[in-house]
Formats: structure tokens, sequence, C-alpha cells
């Protein structure tokens, strides 16, 4: 697989001649190309046009990255990947919008996919990015946290149930407070951007199965069975059967406990969930047939890790 961007221009962006030649190429190699989709040359404009009216905090990064913008940059991809007869991956798919675009092409067909993340089904803007100064720094990200006052966490939730969005990541790229997010005091758009989720990712998800949101069968597929199957590492990761590496996480549905960066194991000086009290939560974690995590204790040691070749996606037609 292959991640371009739409977004972010003189640094990452790719035009849409460049992401073509490079989806006939990732296409004829059997790749997946995974986008960024937002229009990164119109978000610049309104975000140069914001801080010319003094709005420098962190709720103008969520404000000029409007999700009309992530909506259009993603029916442009799906349409360049239809020229280039191109299997697509949409990345942290935020919004209402760009959801809407990966369904049209799905009903028609297309072989196109998507994943959300877990700060797009629960956070908002208004109590993130919108806290007084720079107090909504930690939840910087792009595409941005959305705005609560749409129906974009209900829509995303559809999404989920009906297989128009596949997978559910997290995109993790924190940044501490002190010294990194810091650097963007005076102007969001040099807030680094990124957040933590990798540690509660499941357990935030697990949420939409106590709210009945999803199945528990859907909260597996969307966690761990589709992913190793996209990227190529099912049956070996992804199932629990002979033949594939024994991996098992054991989950206690009954535990009740809040998220907090007190107790968290990232290093990062923030939690972007601080205080949210969750149900269920990881018990024992087994990798390869080795118990590596029991409770609140890391049993885990250096050089366990393996390194896994992946195979062709069993998506690409």
């Amino acid at each position: 697989s292959f991640k371009l961007f739409m977004a972010y221009p003189g640094r990452l962006y790719s035009d849409d001649g460049q992401l073509l030649r490079a989806m006939q190429q990732s296409a004829a190699n059997g790749g997946l190309v995974m986008m960024h989709a937002e229009n990164g040359l119109a978000i610049d404009v309104l975000a140069a046009q914001a801080v010319e009216r003094g709005e420098t905090g962190p709720e103008a990064h969520g404000r000029v990255r409007r999700s009309e913008l992530e909506g259009e940059a993603v029916h442009r991809a799906v349409q360049l990947a239809a020229v280039g007869a191109a299997p697509l991956y949409i990345v942290h798919l935020s919004c209402s919008e760009a959801l809407e675009q990966v369904t049209i092409a799905r009903d028609r067909g297309a072989n196109v996919f998507a994943e959300t993340c877990p700060q797009y089904l629960y956070l908002t803007l208004e109590e993130t990015l919108a806290r007084p100064g720079f107090e909504g720094a930690p939840w910087v990200c792009s595409p941005p946290i959305r705005t609560g006052h749409a129906h974009h966490h209900a829509d995303l939730w559809k999404g989920l149930r009906t297989n128009d969005l596949s997978v559910v990541a997290t995109d993790h790229c924190p940044f501490c407070m002190v010294d990194q997010k810091e650097l963007g005091v005076a102007d969001f758009r040099t807030i680094p951007n990124g957040l933590d989720s990798v540690e509660h990712r499941m357990d935030l998800l697990y949420q939409g199965v106590a709210s009945g949101e999803i199945s528990l069968p859907r909260w597996v597929e969307l966690c761990s069975t589709t992913p190793a199957r996209m990227f190529g590492l099912y049956p070996r990761k992804g199932v629990i059967r002979p033949g594939a590496d024994a991996d098992i996480v054991l989950y206690d549905p009954d535990h009740r406990w809040t998220i907090s960066v007190d107790d968290h194991h990232m290093a990062v000086d923030y939690s972007a969930y601080e205080g949210i009290e969750v149900a269920g939560r990881v018990h024992t974690v087994i990798s390869r047939g080795r118990v590596i995590v029991e409770g609140e204790r890391y049993l885990g040691s250096a050089g366990h890790g393996r390194f896994l070749p992946r195979g062709l996606s069993q998506y690409l037609l």
C-alpha cells in the first residue's frame, strides 16, 4: 500500500497528475493507494484569510479545514481512481460529505474503501478545539474533529454498520503540548498535527457495541479481521484458527473505568479522551501464544516483535 496526500501543499501534496500516475503504477503492481483526501490548496487560502482576520488559535484549524473540502477531495480521488483503474482506500474519513462520496462510489460497484478513527466518532470541535486560548491544541489533527451541530457522528456509525466504512484505525501521531504543540501558539498553521488514540482504539469502539451502534462480531471485523484481509496479513493475522498466529485478546465487557493521562502508557503529556468513562477493558493480550499483558502488567520483552512481509490485499479486483 502507498499513502498519498491531497493536502499539505509544499510538503506532502501531490497534484492530480501525480496522483493519477501513482494510481496507475500502483494498480499495475497489485498495490493499494491510501489517500489523505482534503483539498489542500483551498484550505491554505482559507487558513491565510483566517490569520489575516486575527483568528490564530486552534479553533481556526477546524473551521478552515471544511467538511465540504474533504467531500470534494474524496469525490476527486474516486474519479481519478476510476480513470487509473486502481483500487482506493480513503484514510481517516471524518465527515458526512466524504462518506457520501464513498457510498455513491461503492453503490455503483467501485473498488473503493474507507476507514474512520475514534476521534471522529466521539469528539466535537466545540468541546475540543474551541476551548479557550490555546487549550484546544492537543486536538489539532487533520482532517479536523468536526462540529457537533451536524450529523457526522450518526452518519459515521451508520457507515460502520453498512460497511461503507470498512475499518476503524487510529492514525496515531501524538505530539506533546510542551515543546511541540506549543510551536503553534501564535499561528494554528504551525501546530503539529496529530493526537493519541492507539492505546484506547479497541475500548473506544467497544462503546459502540455497548450502546447498540454495532454488533460484537462487527467490532472484531472493523478492528482486526478486515484490516488483516485489506493489507495482506490474513490468515496469519485477523483470525483464530489452526495455522494462524496465536494472537488473542481476552476482553472484560463488565469493567468500568475512566480514560486519563494519569495512567495511560502512551508517551504524550495529555489524553485526547481525558475523563471519558468507558465500559469494557482488555484483560489479557496473547502474542504468538505468549502472554504479554495481564491486567495492568506488561509482560512483553524487547525482541519479541517480528517483521511481517505483507501479501496482496484480498479486496483488490
